[in-house]
């Protein structure tokens, strides 16, 4: 990693230490991807209950980043990354001391702060470290720590479950949660956000939502919120599915196969998206979650299933980094916060929305259907992006396979 030889000592210490976080972060979260619906169908939760606890992690990320954005940018992207892991740090707790569906759909919304915090202030905190004609290649290292968490959670979250029971499994999740917070105290953080330029204040004199009316921010968020709709619920209903279908198949392996092909394409993804524009291969990770859907839809096999997981995996080695990366290339450096408030805002609204949407049609048509309903929602993502991704329709279609420049980009 070539790139790393370029930054200073204390850069370079500060993005160690901030890995170390964000793996640390990802590897509590995960662990009750694949243990908490189980949980709450054990303590007698209904589908539809299930998906509502489930989608007010989503609540919670999206109420909060309109605050963290902000602040971020006016405070400290240190701040609120602290914020998020003290949220991971306390969390896991409340679901074992509450047993009340309305109480758990409350801690639900609580735990969802947590990823608002992280995503904004980690996001925010590494582009700030970025050489801008690198930017692709270094986030797309530094999200390297997502998929690894990903991997490592429902592995451990699984294996204590089966030895110890829930009781070990919310304290292991609430421990990973502190070490992080503890490497986030550690993190330093550059002092030179501040001050205006032309593009800065073209956005400052309108309003958050005036913002998310230009193309250059709508486009992206309404195909992340799609984004988030496939992701969420396959992530929320996944292990019912199986168990469901009788697939012979732990779910935590689902999710750590699905964490390692996340992880194999963003070693290469990064810095080929600096050369070829970030448009090529968010189309490629919209066109790997249809195929993701279309697989689960037909699976009747555990072989299936992973090649779905695999799929997936791609899809979100895609395009979370290079959304984040795109969001980055279009925005003034001291209002980060705010606009990864925005795109992200778009998948947090998707996740909200999984859970009850599509715990009803699972109620109704079962949930073998509802990744056919998700498949048309990859579908309608591709064509919106393909079309509508810059300025006009032929821009759109050169920057979505790659052969044009994205006009909203921003130079620093």
């Amino acid at each position: 990693m070539k790139i790393f030889r370029t930054l200073d000592h204390q850069q370079q210490r500060s993005l160690m230490i901030l890995f170390l976080a964000g793996l640390l972060f990802w590897s509590s979260i995960s662990t009750l991807l694949p243990t908490l619906p189980l949980y709450l169908d054990r303590i007698g939760g209904t589908t539809q209950q299930i998906g509502l606890v489930i989608g007010c992690f989503g609540v919670g990320l999206l109420l909060s980043r309109f605050v963290l954005g902000p602040l971020a940018d006016n405070r400290s992207r240190k701040l609120v990354l602290i914020v998020g892991t003290t949220v991971a740090a306390i969390a896991p707790l409340g679901y074992l001391l509450l047993k009340s569906f309305l109480l758990l759909m409350v801690v639900r919304a609580f735990h969802g702060i947590s990823i608002a915090g992280i995503t904004t202030g980690y996001s925010g905190l590494v582009a700030d470290l970025s050489p801008p004609g690198r930017r692709g290649e270094l986030i797309g290292y530094m999200s390297l720590c997502t998929p690894i968490g990903m991997a490592i959670g429902p592995a451990i979250g699984g294996f204590v479950l089966a030895a110890t029971g829930y009781v070990s499994l919310f304290m292991v999740c609430s421990t990973l949660g502190s070490l992080s917070l503890l490497c986030s105290f550690l993190v330093w953080e550059p002092h030179s956000i501040v001050g205006k330029n032309s593009h800065s204040h073209q956005f400052e004199q309108q309003k958050l939502w005036q913002i998310l009316g230009s193309r250059r921010v709508l486009v992206p968020t309404f195909v992340m919120s799609m984004v988030g709709l496939v992701f969420g619920t396959t992530f929320t209903f996944l292990p019912l599915y199986i168990q469901q279908n009788n697939i012979p198949l732990n779910a935590g392996l689902f999710f750590s196969v699905r964490a390692i092909a996340s992880f194999t394409i963003r070693i290469f993804t990064g810095r080929a998206s600096d050369r070829f524009g970030r448009g090529l291969f968010i189309t490629g990770g919209l066109v790997f979650s249809l195929l993701a859907m279309l697989t689960l839809w037909t699976a009747n096999s555990s072989n299936m299933v992973l090649l779905g997981a695999i799929f997936g995996g791609s899809s979100a080695g895609l395009i979370l980094p290079m959304m984040i990366t795109l969001t980055t290339d279009r925005c003034p450096q001291e209002q980060r916060g705010k606009f990864l408030s925005l795109y992200i805002g778009g998948f947090d609204l998707g996740s909200i929305m999984a859970g009850p949407t599509f715990g009803l049609i699972a109620e109704q048509v079962g949930y073998r259907s509802m990744f056919a309903v998700d498949a048309c929602l990859d579908v309608i993502a591709i064509a919106i992006f393909i079309t509508l991704s810059n300025k006009d329709l032929p821009h759109s279609i050169r920057f979505a396979f790659g052969q044009g420049q994205d006009t909203y980009a921003i130079n620093h």
